[in-house]
């Protein structure tokens, strides 16, 4: 005799067509809702994300550019020059500093912050070039750009000396400026960013005073006709 089958108990039934479809639905419903909330945020985050990396690009630029001009050096293009190699205007700055970096090596080195434009835009690129005594109209070959803020933020240089004046340029001088004011503005709206700062320059004094075999001798004889003038205007 065959066996008869058993029925397997109530308790151990299967889930019906209709909680299958159920479950598919309310499965369906979350996914979605997760979906509207995946789209709604993921843009916000990488705004968010957008913002913090262009606020990091810009706060390491600014501390190259104020750690370069704060080091530069009283130091002529050659042994005639009576004045240092500094040019300063709006856009761009060129000076003497130490050399620095893994390559580097001893000695001095040209700097020029300046804005450039490129196929994305204007931006402040750092360039240098190793110093060699050499006329002062020479052509300086600038190579190793590095871009250090770019738009649709600007930078703009003024310079002040010991009459804590801003000027807009600093060209032809005898001693370098005390201060560097590095502005940045918003090119679109043209507002002045919280960021901006002004560099002091360390070394100041006339570049003659540097070669001079008495240097103190040399800067107290250039201090008194500004110390006369002030009593006199007194």
């Amino acid at each position: 005799m065959s066996a008869i089958p058993r029925r397997a108990p109530a308790g151990e039934a299967g889930f019906t067509l209709v909680e299958v479809l159920l479950a598919t639905l309310l499965m369906t419903v979350i996914l979605a809702a997760l979906a509207t909330v995946t789209a709604q945020w993921l843009p916000n985050w990488n705004r968010g994300m957008a913002r913090v990396q262009r606020a990091e690009r810009l706060a390491m630029g600014l501390d190259r550019i104020v750690a370069d001009l704060s080091v530069a050096e009283t130091i002529p293009a050659n042994g005639d020059a009576k004045t240092p190699l500094f040019e300063g205007s709006e856009l761009a700055v060129t000076f003497l500093r130490t050399a620095v970096g893994p390559n580097a090596r001893p000695g001095l080195e040209i700097i020029r912050l300046i804005e450039k434009a490129d196929s994305q835009g204007l931006a402040m690129v750092r360039e240098r070039a190793p110093f060699a005594p050499m006329p002062s109209d020479a052509q300086i070959r600038f190579a190793d750009q590095v871009v250090l803020i770019r738009s649709p933020l600007r930078v703009s240089f003024s310079y002040a000396g010991p009459d804590q004046v801003w000027q807009p340029d600093w060209l032809g001088k005898r001693q370098l400026p005390d201060m560097v004011r590095v502005t940045v503005r918003d090119s679109a709206t043209g507002q002045v960013l919280a960021v901006s700062r002004a560099a002091t320059v360390h070394v100041n004094a006339p570049a003659e005073c540097v070669r001079a075999k008495n240097p103190a001798t040399c800067l107290t004889a250039k201090q008194k006709p500004d110390a006369d003038k002030k009593e006199e205007q007194l």
